[in-house]
């Protein structure tokens, strides 16, 4: 980078823009910046300087420079409105979110700018930072520091009443709620996000993303017909702005449908218009999952698990909800498969469905002790021995009744009797 500066000017942008690669643009760009003339038309230059490089910086994947030139822009923040600065601030960190693999970069990049603004009292722009440094936090599983960051945080936006601010900080600690497993205070943080929201005017992008949370907590809670709808109400609003987020919640639509016995479904929402856009791996995965649920095959099941891992079991959402689900569908082909049998080897009933004879010894030790069917396992042969289901004797039932009918005529004869002798 040379020493000597460049006049902060439209034809230094233009130089930039026509020079033969990235390097040269970014020196004769850093060049502009070093330029120390404070006029209006040069600052407005040194603004679009700043978006050049952040961009040419981040096409690189040069996000240590990235880093860096935030450090060299804060005696330029000094003559900047806050506004300016703000906007510049969050979009160079934006630029470093855009390079992978550099969440560690964006965190430390983020602890360095609250403490810049807390040295400076620019509250307006620490408490965003905050925001964006406790989301990185909760994606880097650090959820104990995330929590503590987001509770101080949360009560200072909620006195200075800013709500747009207040309906993300409210919306992230329902998430991180949601990932410590504690459903009843992500309800509330989703409650409280919810509240915010009525009372401004919420972007599209941030309705859906609200709507998203609901469906996924109201899934947790088994409520799929409401999840579904709360999921269709996101995918509309993603599917509008053309957010990549669209795939994933027409994803957890076919989820709902699966897991509400309708996978049936399935197969017309992915051949529909809105569907047709976003045909891929992920929608893939739900069809084969579908397909499987539909001629109740464990076999088939498993194979769309192994088949489409980075889209089942690697998205925690699905994985968990298909968890019961393998289960329920275990437990049905079990209890059809032993239904004919009153003691039948183990061995035998694993042949027939074609899973491994300690998994399925496992779960039939598990369904006996659920008393999903009376029975027992005699390890030492190895079969399952299965009990006719005990007869209920009607005449204790009805004996207890007219116990019980009994003991309210003697209440009624002795208040009355009580009322004769008063």
């Amino acid at each position: 980078m040379s020493s000597s500066y460049l006049p902060a000017t439209t034809d230094s942008i233009a130089q930039a823009l026509e020079a033969k690669d990235r390097s040269q643009a970014i020196s004769i760009l850093y060049r502009v910046l070093e330029n120390p003339s404070s006029s209006s038309e040069a600052l407005r230059i040194k603004e679009q300087a700043i978006t050049n490089i952040s961009e040419l910086l981040r096409e690189e994947n040069r996000a240590e420079d990235l880093r860096s030139l935030l450090t060299q822009l804060r005696p330029f923040f000094s003559v900047i409105p806050k506004a300016k600065t703000a906007k510049i601030v969050r979009g160079i960190i934006d630029s470093v979110a855009k390079i992978p693999g550099t969440s560690d970069v964006q965190i430390s990049l983020c602890k360095e700018m609250v403490e810049w603004t807390r040295a400076e009292k620019r509250s307006f722009l620490r408490q965003r930072v905050e925001a964006r440094l406790a989301a990185l936090l909760m994606e880097n599983k650090e959820y104990s520091e995330a929590l503590t960051l987001l509770s101080g945080l949360v009560k200072e936006v909620r006195r200075l009443d800013d709500k747009l601010l207040l309906v993300d900080i409210d919306l992230l600690e329902s998430k991180l709620h949601f990932s410590l497993r504690n459903l009843p205070k992500a309800k509330a943080a989703l409650t409280a996000a919810r509240t915010a929201a009525n009372a401004i005017y919420v972007p599209p992008a941030q309705q859906g993303t609200i709507d998203l949370q609901s469906g996924i907590l109201h899934a947790e809670e088994k409520d799929y017909k409401t999840a579904y709808s709360y999921f269709f109400e996101a995918f509309e609003a993603f599917n509008a702005l053309e957010d990549p987020r669209a795939v994933f919640s027409l994803k957890y639509m076919l989820l709902c449908k699966i897991m509400v016995n309708q996978a049936d479904d399935v197969t017309g929402i992915i051949s529909s218009k809105a569907g047709l856009r976003y045909v891929g791996p992920e929608l893939d995965a739900m069809k084969a999952v579908a397909d499987a649920y539909s001629k109740r095959s464990l076999k088939l099941f498993e194979t769309a698990l192994r088949d489409f891992k980075g889209q089942l079991e690697e998205d925690p959402i699905v994985h968990r909800h298909l968890s019961s689900l393998y289960d329920t569908l275990l437990e049905q082909n079990l209890c059809r498969l032993i239904e004919p049998f009153s003691r039948v080897e183990i061995s035998h009933i694993a042949e027939l469905i074609e899973l491994p004879v300690d998994h399925v010894e496992k779960k039939l030790s598990q369904m006996i002790l659920d008393k999903k069917f009376a029975g027992t396992l005699d390890q030492g042969v190895g079969c399952l021995i299965i009990f006719d289901d005990p007869k209920q004797d009607d005449i204790y039932p009805a004996t207890l009744e007219t116990i019980h009918n009994m003991g309210k005529v003697v209440d009624s004869l002795f208040n009355r009797s009580a009322k004769v002798m008063a």
